[in-house]
C-alpha cells in the first residue's frame, strides 16, 4: 500500500509530486529530518494506515507489513517500539521508513520483495521508478537488463531497465545522517537442506503458520477481500486459507469463454455456494481512436510498465486492478505457491548456479538479438546474480538441491512478483502469503518428493478445506486423491530431459512457428503505430525487431520503446 520518495533536502520534489499525482494517488504527506525530506502518499484506494506520528517519531510504510500477524495501526507501533528488527514477528512485503530517537532508518522486507528504486550516489530512495529516473539528469538503458526483460520477462537481482538505478539488496539497512546514507547489510539467512519429520507435523504446522499469515491480515477486512480462483493449486490453497479463517472472500476467475479455468471456478462455487464471478478482461475490444490514451493511462498508472510489459490492453487490466481495491479491499494473491512445488523441474542433485541459468533463463534465440547480445555473458551475468542472490558471490561450486530451490524466491518470485506487488500496493493492501518469508522458510524444508506433482499443497488444501479439496481441478483430478500416473509422468519427463535439451527448448519451439502468450495485448500495425515509431529507433539497437514471430517478446519490445520515447532528452544513447 502507498508510495514513498525520500530524497536529500535540497532536492524540489515538484515532479515526484506530479508523478505520484499522475498514478492516482491523493496529495502527500512531506515528513523531514536532518538532510533529507520523505513524500508520503497513502494508498489510491484507502484501507489501513501506513503512516503513525507519535511525538517527534514516526514511521512510513509502502506495501503490507504484518508485525505479530496485524496491519495498520497495530503493526506500525509495533515496529517503532521496535529497538532492533525482529524478524520472527514482521512479515509481509513492504518498503519502512521508521524515525525513532532522532534516528532514520530506511529497509525492506526480509527477501527485499517490495522494490525500493535508489540512485547510484544514495540521494534518492522510491517506490515509485519513474519518479527515481525522473530524478536523475540524465538515464541509460542497462543492456543486461533490456534482454532479461525482453527474454525472461524482468530484469533479476538489484538491476532495473537503467544503469542508473538499482533496488535496494535484501538484507540492506540503510541510515540516513545530515551528510548522507550509509548502508550497513544484514543475512537474510534461509534453511539449506530439507528436515525429517513425520508427514501429519509438517502439514499441521505449515496449516497453522499459513491460518495465521492470512487470517491476521484478513480479519482487518472483515469479508472486503478479492480473491482468484481457477482450476490449480495455489488460488485454491490460498481460498482455503481464508475460508478456514472464517472470511468470505468476492472469489472471481480470469478468462475468455471456455477456458477450463473459468469452467473449474465456476463450477466449485455453485457445488459449494458462494458466487464466482467471470471477468474477461478481453470482452470489450478497444477502437484504434482510444488507444493512444488508454496506453498513455496504462503507463502512468503502471509506474512505466506492468508484469509481462503489457500496456497495450483495452484497459481491462487497469479495470481489474481498480475493482480488487475499490473502497479499501484487500486483494489476496495466490502467487508464488509452488514455493511448495519442484518449481525448476530438475533432478535431486546439485548443480552449478550456471546450469540453472542455462536450464531456465535461455529463453532467447541471437537472431533475435543484435551484436550487442552475447549468449555466454548474459548466462554467465545471471548465474553470478543467482549467486548474489545465495550470499555466495563469485562462487561457482555446485548448489545444494535446496538452494537451488532457494532460487525461486530469492531471484524469480523477487523480481516477478516483487514488480506487481508494487504496482498492486499503490492502489491498496495487498496480501502475498507465500512470499512471507516464515512460510517460505517453512516450504524449504520439505523434501523434493512431497514438491512433486503438487503433493504437499494438494495435502494443504485438504486439511484447511476439504470440501473444495474435492471440487474438480485442472490436472484430472482432486486434491484429496493422490495426482495421476499421468501427472507424475509428465513431470518425470521434464526432470529427465537433458539439460542441453532444455537450454535450446525456446528456440526449438520459435522455429515450428509463431508463438503467443496469454498476456495478450493489441500488437497490429494499425494499433501499435499509433503509440510507438514502427521502426523502433530505441530498441533496433538491441534487437531486430522484424524477426521476432513470439507475440510475448514482441510486446515487451514494444513497451520498451513506449517508454524510451516518454522519456525523451532524458534517456541517453
Amino acid at each position: 500500500m502507498a508510495g514513498l520518495f525520500l530524497t536529500r533536502a535540497d532536492t524540489d520534489v515538484t515532479a515526484a509530486r506530479a508523478r505520484f499525482a499522475a498514478q492516482g494517488f491523493a496529495a502527500p504527506t512531506e515528513l523531514a529530518v536532518p538532510g533529507w525530506r520523505l513524500l508520503h502518499v497513502a494508498p489510491v484506494h484507502g484501507g489501513p494506515d501506513t503512516l503513525l506520528r507519535r511525538g517527534a517519531d514516526w514511521v512510513a510504510v509502502a506495501g503490507t507489513l504484518t508485525v505479530d500477524d496485524r496491519i495498520g495501526v497495530p503493526a506500525l507501533a509495533a515496529l517503532l517500539d521496535m529497538a532492533a528488527l525482529e524478524w520472527d514477528r514482521i512479515g509481509g512485503q513492504f518498503a519502512a521508513v521508521v524515525h525513532r530517537a532522532g534516528r532514520t532508518t530506511l529497509f525492506t522486507d526480509y527477501l527485499a520483495t517490495f522494490p525500493l528504486h535508489h540512485d547510484r550516489d544514495g540521494r534518492c530512495f522510491s517506490t515509485s521508478l519513474l519518479a527515481t529516473m525522473e530524478a536523475q539528469p540524465r538515464v541509460t538503458f542497462d543492456a543486461q537488463a533490456v534482454y532479461e526483460f525482453a527474454f525472461n520477462v524482468v530484469p533479476i537481482g538489484d538491476d532495473t531497465l537503467f544503469s542508473e538505478v538499482k533496488t535496494l539488496s535484501p538484507g540492506s539497512i540503510v541510515t540516513l545522517g545530515a551528510d548522507g546514507a550509509s548502508v550497513d547489510r544484514q543475512p537474510r539467512p534461509l534453511p539449506t537442506g530439507p528436515s525429517e519429520e513425520p508427514l501429519a507435523d509438517r502439514v499441521a504446522r505449515q496449516r497453522d503458520l499459513l491460518l495465521r499469515v492470512v487470517g491476521g491480515v484478513a480479519d482487518a477486512f472483515d469479508d472486503r477481500i478479492h480473491c482468484p480462483l481457477s482450476g490449480g493449486l495455489d488460488s485454491r490453497l490460498v481460498l482455503a486459507a481464508l475460508r478456514a479463517s472464517g472470511r468470505r472472500p468476492q472469489v472471481y476467475v480470469y478468462g475468455p469463454p471456455g477456458l477450463d479455468d473459468v469452467r473449474i471456478a465456476r463450477a466449485a462455487g455453485e457445488a459449494l455456494g458462494f458466487a464466482v464471478e467471470w471477468i474477461n478482461k478481453e470482452a470489450a475490444p478497444i477502437a484504434p481512436d482510444a488507444f493512444a490514451a488508454q496506453v498513455a493511462e496504462n503507463f502512468r498508472r503502471f509506474d512505466g510498465y506492468p508484469t509481462f510489459g503489457n500496456i497495450f490492453d483495452n484497459g481491462g487490466h487497469l479495470a481489474a486492478y481498480h475493482r480488487r481495491h475499490a473502497g479499501g479491499a484487500l486483494a489476496v494473491s495466490g502467487g508464488a505457491g509452488e514455493i511448495y512445488r519442484d518449481f525448476f523441474y530438475l533432478l535431486d542433485r546439485p548443480l552449478t548456479a550456471d546450469a540453472v541459468a542455462r536450464t531456465f533463463f535461455a529463453r532467447f534465440t541471437t537472431g533475435d538479438a543484435t551484436g550487442l547480445f552475447e549468449p555466454h555473458r548474459f548466462i554467465a551475468a545471471i548465474a553470478g546474480k543467482i549467486a548474489a542472490a545465495l550470499d555466495r558471490p563469485g562462487d561457482v561450486t555446485p548448489l545444494t538441491r535446496t538452494e537451488i530451490e532457494q532460487i525461486y524466491p530469492r531471484v524469480r518470485c523477487r523480481a516477478l512478483f516483487g514488480r506487481e506487488i508494487a504496482l498492486e500496493g499503490a492502489a491498496g493492501a495487498y496480501l502475498v502469503p507465500f512470499l512471507d518469508h516464515r512460510l517460505v522458510a517453512d516450504a524449504l524444508t520439505l523434501p523434493m518428493a512431497l514438491k512433486r506433482a503438487g503433493r504437499f499443497e494438494a495435502m494443504l488444501i485438504d486439511a484447511l478445506d476439504p470440501a473444495l479439496a474435492r471440487q474438480p481441478s485442472a490436472y484430472g483430478h482432486h486434491f484429496a486423491q493422490a495426482p495421476t500416473l499421468r501427472r507424475r509422468l509428465g513431470e518425470w519427463q521434464s526432470r529427465a530431459r537433458p539439460l542441453a535439451l532444455r537450454q535450446r527448448s525456446y528456440a526449438i519451439q520459435r522455429r515450428l512457428g509463431p508463438m503467443g502468450d496469454e498476456h495478450g495485448g493489441e500488437l497490429t500495425p494499425d494499433y501499435l503505430g499509433r503509440v510507438i515509431d514502427l521502426d523502433f529507433p530505441a530498441m533496433r539497437r538491441f534487437f531486430h525487431v522484424d524477426r521476432i514471430t513470439d507475440a510475448g517478446l514482441l510486446r515487451r519490445i514494444a513497451c520498451l520503446e513506449y517508454l524510451a520515447a516518454q522519456l525523451g532528452g532524458r534517456l541517453a544513447a
